[in-house]
């Protein structure tokens, strides 16, 4: 069943390579035109630095309660960590995203790079960062968890 979507600008406040702990800046910022929905993907450069978990968890929490308080529907985008960062650290990593999808009770997305981390073909030659293709598969694990937002 195809039902009409209305129409939504989509703003990418992204910045290639920081971490969570420009976030809140930066929605700050933002917030100030007007934000409906935030889409929070942030952490994962975080895990790649080993930034200390606790620390991660609370500059998203900070985050998610800040675009709370401005009335914004949130959807938390999990992250995985490859597997050389060692079981116990990737595992407490992860664990970090479900942990405040309960405390905050908010939307989450499970794994944002479902069927592109690790996919050679999906990502550049880093075997890190998303191709076209795999940008592709993103936007339709968004979009699946977006829907019921919008």
């Amino acid at each position: 069943e195809k039902t009409k979507l209305k129409s939504v600008k989509v703003v990418n406040a992204g910045v290639s390579g920081s971490t969570s702990a420009s976030g809140l800046k930066r929605l700050k910022w933002y917030s100030k035109s007007g934000v409906d929905i935030l889409i929070l993907a942030l952490g994962a450069n975080d895990g790649l630095r080993g930034i200390k978990l606790s620390q991660t968890h609370k500059n998203l929490k900070g985050i998610i309660e800040f675009a709370k308080s401005k009335k914004m529907k949130v959807l938390l985008a999990g992250m995985k960590l490859p597997p050389n960062y060692g079981k116990t650290y990737s595992e407490k990593f992860y664990r970090l995203y479900e942990s405040l999808k309960k405390e905050e009770k908010v939307s989450m997305i499970p794994f944002l790079l479902e069927g592109v981390g690790g996919v050679e073909k999906m990502n550049q030659a880093d075997l890190i960062h998303p191709n076209e293709k795999g940008h592709k598969v993103m936007a339709q694990n968004v979009f699946k968890y977006l829907r019921p937002l919008l």
